[in-house]
């Protein structure tokens, strides 16, 4: 795995990123695991593959398991009107714009929403980070953003009837709330007990142990001259007042590795099953029909640049999951899954190809110019590695 090595260490000698963890697995088990760089620019210690890094929207996926573990039980449809089980859900409004005095002009939703529609992001929820609109909207009204921490941020309006677009938004902070709704159990305890303790995942919670928080990485920021300084907050408030299934959870790329795995290999990994081989293939499947997904234009360019994963090709979306329609160049097949954290860490899964990767850094903005690239590299040296590149 010599090829992955000098790519990542390469990305850090050259001072494109200060630190990063990356692992890939097969379907047989792990393959590679590298930590190159520091925790905190300038400042160490160095990266280990043991390192916490705030996952942010990779939590989607996990609450997206979650629920379909519920699916499978038959506690709800994934076309059943969502206010018959969460009452908040029942009345929703859309945002249509904003009168003269700039107050928010709203109207009843068209249709109800459901958890096809959350976990596809086709639900109508959107991010004020992508949608200038609800930045507007919370100045106006005074209600928080998601990166508050509290549950009333996920009181917002749709920006579209549900069904009509795909918008990146709260839908999986729904999707959680569904958990906890269905189970009865906080979605920490829920994803403690059927997802992280069976797939082995003792580094992952919404909550960070003192010994956890000394293996934290710090984030950086990338300035509009290209330099990296590092952030001391805490971006994340560690006073939450409810599990956010968008972007809420601490991980490890060597327990999320053991998550995608699980995807990898039908629904089981460490000799736990954690959903039906038929449960993992309808998740993988395009659940958004003829819309698009994946491309965002950024409301808040600290926090996000534009958006567009490998321009050219089509994306869909699966229940959790982007799902690219078309073969990338020297890397994943056609029907690969895959996503993202803002911190610039991502993962993708190859069904066709049987390898998954994982890889880890903590930059601000979302889509980095020097991250992205790295990630690129990182999959191609993969591929190239273990002989599937095509001939």
């Amino acid at each position: 795995m010599q090829q992955i090595d000098a790519v990542l260490n390469q990305a850090v000698e050259s001072g494109d990123i200060p630190g990063v963890v990356a692992m890939v697995a097969t379907d047989s088990g792990p393959v590679y695991a590298g930590a190159f760089g520091t925790r905190k620019l300038d400042a160490g210690p160095a990266m280990t593959t043991d390192t916490v890094f705030r996952i942010a929207s990779m939590t989607k996926a996990v609450a997206s398991v979650a629920a379909m573990q519920l699916y499978e039980q038959g506690k709800f449809g994934l076309d059943q009107p969502l206010g018959e089980i969460m009452p908040e859900l029942a009345t929703l409004e859309v945002l249509e714009g904003f009168d003269t005095d700039g107050q928010p002009q709203l109207r009843p939703a068209k249709r109800p929403v459901t958890a096809r529609q959350l976990l596809t992001h086709t639900a109508g929820f959107g991010y004020e980070i992508w949608n200038p609109g609800l930045g507007q909207y919370q100045k106006a009204t005074g209600k928080p953003g998601i990166g508050s921490g509290k549950k009333a941020a996920l009181s917002m309006p749709l920006v579209c009837d549900p069904g009509e677009r795909w918008e990146y938004g709260i839908n999986t902070d729904w999707v959680g709330q569904l958990v906890e709704a269905i189970s009865g159990q906080t979605l920490g305890d829920y994803l403690t007990q059927h997802v992280f303790e069976p797939l082995g995942m003792v580094d992952t919670g919404f909550v960070r142990s003192a010994e956890q928080s000394e293996r934290t990485v710090c984030v950086h920021q990338r300035g509009e001259d290209g330099t990296l300084a590092p952030l001391d907050i805490e971006l994340i408030p560690p006073d939450t007042d409810f599990h956010s299934g968008g972007g809420g959870l601490n991980s490890t790329a060597k327990d999320y590795l053991a998550f995608v795995q699980m995807l990898l290999t039908g629904g089981s990994h460490n000799d736990a099953q954690i959903l039906k081989p038929e449960t993992v293939a309808l998740m993988s499947e395009n659940h958004i029909g003829d819309l698009a997904a994946g491309d965002m234009t950024t409301a808040i360019p600290p926090l996000s640049n534009d958006v567009k994963f490998s321009p050219g090709v089509v994306h869909k979306h699966g229940l959790g999951f982007l799902i690219n329609t078309s073969a990338l160049p020297g890397a994943r097949s056609a029907g690969s899954l895959s996503w993202a954290g803002i911190f610039n860490s991502y993962y993708w899964i190859d069904p066709t190809k049987r390898v998954a990767g994982v890889i880890m850094m903590q930059i601000l903005p979302f889509f980095d110019v020097k991250a992205i690239p790295v990630y690129e590299r990182f999959e191609h040296a993969t591929y190239q590695a273990l002989g599937l590149l095509e001939a």
